[in-house]
């Protein structure tokens, strides 16, 4: 006679609610795989706790239980505005009020039970679908919340693995573009391997109709999104958010474990530590194999990978997306400090050079530092007596040094004395200092050609840079005519803007 096995659809498990499902039966026949382990359905619920969500760039602890439980999270989602680079902010969509979002952490075998909150200051109804669910919609179909209000469901955390969540309610793409993205690791029964740290990072492309540094608040950008022409790919949200004072940390010695995601919406991330190799990458982060001794791994929109290496060498080892226009102009890089001994048998070296990191290195991060002072102090000059606002040239001078250390100081030098015979000095420079128009119609159309500086002749070319706004331009004009034993005048937005449409069409900004 011929039979049938059982078996509990995967719907059922992922729409019922904790009573439920510990109340179906589960037949014998389903406790065990093909490959012999024991079927996280057949694994008891044992108590419950509430799950401990943590912000981006660092993770919840490791879970050290030997056993499935319930797990209670309560995720908020709020629309709030924030900054997105230095002097740009832009109205983020969020899960916790972060992006990426909170991380959340469970276990194999794990009922979640799933609260999500939508902020009654919210404009918004949103959901959320988390690529660890078994079930219609990821938990899509079950969450959508509007304003004011808060959805329940609960699923059973069958699969181990990194996996990536996002708000799944139309338009998708618009939603995920604002950054309703995150994480939640499901750790296998046996948990991972203890390293001593674990940070999270996640790449997401946003869209906004300024261009890329354009001050003030910045709208999206439908046409971009549609086109894929972001203007800024970044990591954890914001131009900055893992350099200086944010980097990462460890010490020589320590095993560093990355859990890295791509929110999208649209582009592929080539993940690569400068100065690293990667001991193990489990690529698309499924936790069964790993690759090992990797260069550079591809993480897909919507998917994840977690990378382990050991740090052997101290110093700054950079995090980038590899397509390094993405990098090094629209703000994907981060950086993982290291302390401790030399280790000369490994590396001898000096440290990494500034001029490959450009506006990220330290000058340029603690010229972003002095900007946030110098406008507290403004702010505060003003609200004492309204017709104080002599900071704001102060204030242009540090933007524009942000802007120097990105654009200009592999040739000039961080000195402004350029190279002898080839690039002219800024420091100093009568050249530029005896005509303000002529230097932002060079900065906006390039030069070709001899000049004299100082008494001496330099013929070379320098490349337009109409991709820079006219804030950025009007900022670092202002920094190198009051820099390198320089004094003059600020340099105004509207100059810059007047110029530039006195141009040919060729140089009008139109990078992205």
């Amino acid at each position: 006679m011929k039979t049938t096995r059982m078996k509990i659809p995967r719907l059922l498990v992922a729409m019922c609610g904790a009573a439920t499902i510990a109340a179906l039966p589960i037949p014998a026949s389903h406790a065990a795989t093909v490959s012999g382990v024991v079927d996280p359905l057949d694994e008891p619920i044992q108590g419950e706790e509430e799950a401990v969500l943590v912000a981006p760039p660092f993770v919840p602890p490791p879970i050290t239980r030997k056993h499935a439980t319930k797990v209670i999270v309560h995720l908020e989602v709020r629309e709030l505005v924030k900054r997105i680079a230095d002097g740009v902010e832009y109205n983020f969509w969020t899960f916790g009020g972060n992006v990426p979002g909170n991380f959340i952490r469970v276990r194999q075998g794990d009922l979640v039970e799933f609260h999500l909150e939508n902020n009654p200051a919210n404009k918004m109804p949103h959901n959320i679908d988390l690529h660890a669910v078994t079930g219609p919609g990821g938990g899509a179909t079950s969450s959508f919340t509007a304003p004011g209000h808060e959805s329940q469901f609960s699923f059973r955390a069958l699969r181990p693995g990194v996996f990536v969540y996002h708000c799944a309610t139309a338009p998708v793409g618009l939603h995920v573009g604002n950054g309703m993205y995150g994480m939640i690791l499901v750790e296998p029964k046996e948990g991972l391997s203890p390293v001593d740290h674990e940070y999270y990072v996640m790449q997401g492309d946003f869209y906004t109709v300024g261009h890329y540094g354009e001050e003030g608040l910045q709208a999206f950008d439908e046409r971009k999104a549609e086109d894929e022409r972001p203007t800024y790919v970044l990591f954890n949200g914001a131009v900055g958010s893992l350099v200086g004072d944010k980097a990462l940390k460890a010490k020589v010695g320590d095993k560093v474990r990355l859990f890295v995601g791509v929110g999208g919406p649209n582009l592929t991330s080539s993940f690569h530590v400068i100065g690293e190799i990667f001991d193990k990458v489990y690529q698309e982060a499924g936790l069964s194999h790993a690759q090992e001794n990797v260069q550079t791994t591809m993480i897909p929109a919507g998917g994840a990978a977690m990378v382990e290496f050991g740090v052997e060498v101290p110093g700054t080892y950079i995090l980038v997306d590899h397509s390094l226009f993405r990098a090094f102009n629209k703000g994907a890089l981060g950086m993982l400090k290291v302390d401790g001994p030399e280790n000369l048998a490994v590396y001898s070296g000096k440290e990494v050079d500034a001029v490959y990191l450009g506006r990220q290195a330290e000058a340029g991060s603690d010229a972003a530092a002095r900007v946030a002072k110098l406008e507290a102090a403004r702010a505060a000059a003003i609200s004492a007596d309204p017709k104080i606002a002599n900071l704001t040239k102060e204030i242009q001078v540090e933007r524009g040094k942000g802007v120097f250390m990105q654009t200009c100081f592999v040739c000039h030098q961080v000195t402004g004395m350029g190279i002898p015979g080839q690039i002219p000095p800024l420091a100093e420079s009568d050249f530029l200092m005896a005509d303000k128009e002529r230097a932002i119609r060079i900065v906006l159309g390039g030069l070709t050609g001899e000049v004299v500086v100082k008494g001496k002749k330099f013929n070379g070319v320098m490349v337009p840079l109409a991709n820079l706004s006219d804030s950025e331009i009007a900022n670092v004009l202002t920094y190198v005519r009051n820099s390198f034993g320089n004094s003059g005048e600020a340099v105004k937005a509207e100059e810059v803007s007047r110029v530039r449409n006195q141009l040919p069409t060729a140089v009008a900004s139109s990078f992205e």
